[in-house]
Parts: C-alpha cells; structure tokens; sequence
C-alpha cells in the first residue's frame, strides 16, 4: 500500500490543496494530506524540524527556507498566484472600489479594518503606508490571529472591512467579496512548492509536484480564486 505524502501549507492554499489531495488520492492512487496554518506558523515549524514531504508557501517564505537548506535543491516551483480582495459584511452598503480614489475613499470610511498576519497582510500596511494613511488608519486597523481568516472579523461584528487572499474569503458565511484591489493598488502573491529535506519519500514528492503544477490543478486553482502564473 502506498505510504501517505504529508505536506505543510498556509492557509490561503489550503482549500485547494484539500480538493486536489481528494483528486490525487481517486485517480492517483497516491494519498496525500496536507496540514494547513498561518504562513509565518508554517515556517517556523520547518525551521524547528517538522517532518513532512511538500511544503506549499508563499513564494519569498518559501525562497528563505530554501536558501537555509530545508528544500531539496531543484524542486522549488511556482504554482498558483492570488489576489487579494476586499469584503464586508453582508447587508451592508458595500463601496465602489474602481479607482484609487474609491479604495481610498472606503479606507477612511471604515470604522475597523481586518487584515491578515500573511504576505497579504505585509503587503496591505505597505499600501496604507504608500497612501499616507498609517496616522490616520493606524489604530482603526485590526490583525487578525494566525490562521484565522481576516473575513470572519466581519460576521463577528469586529471590523466593517476586510482584506485577504480571495481563496480564503469567497466561502466565508456573513460576507460579501467586493473584489480586487483597482490598478496600482493590486496586491498579488505568489504561492510555491518545493520537496523539503525532511522527507522520507522525495521522489513521489516530486511526483505531487509535478500534479500540483498539472493543468487539471491549474483548473481547480482557477476555480478556487487564484491563477496560474502565466495566466494574463
């Protein structure tokens, strides 16, 4: 009987991951589990020794632990790309986001704004920042716990707007997506793969890799919110 592949994931890839593992397991035959968390979770799990076969990040995470030795030489590769989104409550107003001057116009609007402990989130306070809105928005902006999507702030009443990876916010319950970030607001992360040194099975690692980056998990990564990095 084939042993399980084990992978270690962030969250934003998570739903994917849990589709493609059921895909993988039927018309494989190979059985793969992965165990999701916050990306910064992840990779100090990896750095304290976890082990398990395929790591799926994002790309910069994903880069620093190869570059400190715990990915197999070779096997890094590109898989998917996401946007991040805004949302907010369901059955509220729900602003136009257009134009720079729309999503500005929604910042300072909301009363509380959720964001992520990922890239996304990195990448949201970078923009704030490039919008001169730190003073203004600084104690308006709410994190959200590792792990915890920044989508489920809205339905518990905590923050009135949100952003994060659209995979981790289009099932959400008690929200509506409004959608990407316009123009030269857009925020978008790539998310990598690689076989990491602790694995007891790189080579059918490698074969996971090798479906992950398959046209039919193109398709299902499409479907979930996210893209190929070729795609235009």
């Amino acid at each position: 009987m084939n042993r399980e592949i084990t992978g270690l994931s962030s969250m934003a890839t998570r739903p994917i991951l849990t589709e493609l593992s059921e895909h993988l397991r039927h018309a494989h035959g190979i059985p793969v589990r992965f165990d999701a968390a916050g990306g910064v979770e992840v990779a100090r799990r990896v750095r304290e020794g976890a082990q398990a076969d395929v790591l799926v990040l994002a790309d910069g995470a994903l880069a620093a632990l190869e570059k400190e030795g715990h990915l197999v030489p070779g096997t890094a590769r590109p898989l998917w790309v996401s946007q991040v989104v805004a949302a907010v409550p369901e059955g509220t107003p729900v602003p136009a986001l257009a134009s720079a001057a729309d999503l500005r116009a929604a910042l300072l609007s909301a009363k509380n704004i959720a964001y992520s402990t990922g890239p996304s989130g990195t990448a949201l306070v970078d923009l704030i920042h490039r919008l001169d809105l730190t003073d203004t928005l600084g104690d308006r902006l709410v994190q959200a716990p590792p792990g915890v999507p920044a989508g489920t702030l809205l339905s518990s009443g905590r923050a009135d707007l949100a952003f994060q990876q659209h995979s981790e916010l289009m099932d959400l319950p008690g929200i509506v997506v409004i959608g990407p970030l316009p123009g030269d607001t857009a925020i978008t992360s790539l998310f990598s793969a690689g076989v990491l040194t602790s694995s007891t099975q790189p080579a059918r690692a490698r074969e996971v890799l090798d479906l992950l980056a398959s046209d039919t998990a193109t398709r299902t990564a499409r479907a979930r919110g996210m893209r190929a990095p070729g795609d235009a």
